[in-house]
């Protein structure tokens, strides 16, 4: 009983299947022009995103790690230093203080040894002579 039934359900998939491949051979001749266009879009679309990616991907610029020499010669601390690239951000004191949690008052000491250490009288000066020496980007 099991066969007869499995094989009249592979004859009517098969018959199926020979009557979609019949409508769609239909659809093909009658609208080849869009098929065509639309083969050639999703060409030019796999083309595009590999030439993308792969100009993207070559675009990442090197990490950034700061000269350690002038680092180590003018004895920049790590904290000094996380300071220093906050400056570099534009932040101020209080909000350089908010993001390493620590006081705005050891923020403002390491500020002052910082200009100390650079030879800078305000935080501009302190800047651009960290990125002369490329201590920060």
């Amino acid at each position: 009983m099991w066969k007869r039934v499995a094989c009249y359900g592979a004859l009517l998939a098969s018959a199926t299947l020979l009557l979609e491949w019949l409508d769609y051979q239909q659809l093909v001749r009658a609208h080849s022009g869009g098929i065509y266009v639309l083969l050639v879009a999703i060409l030019f679309l796999g083309l595009g995103i590999y030439l993308g990616a792969r100009v993207v991907g070559a675009a990442r610029p090197a990490s950034f790690d700061g000269n350690l020499r002038a680092q180590a010669s003018l004895r920049i601390s790590p904290s000094e230093l996380a300071v220093l690239n906050e400056l570099a951000a534009g932040r101020s004191n209080k909000e350089i203080a908010a993001r390493l949690e620590v006081s705005p008052n050891t923020v403002k000491t390491h500020v002052a040894r910082l200009f100390d250490k650079l030879g800078a009288r305000r935080r501009t000066d302190a800047i651009n002579r960290a990125r002369e020496l490329g201590i920060v980007p």
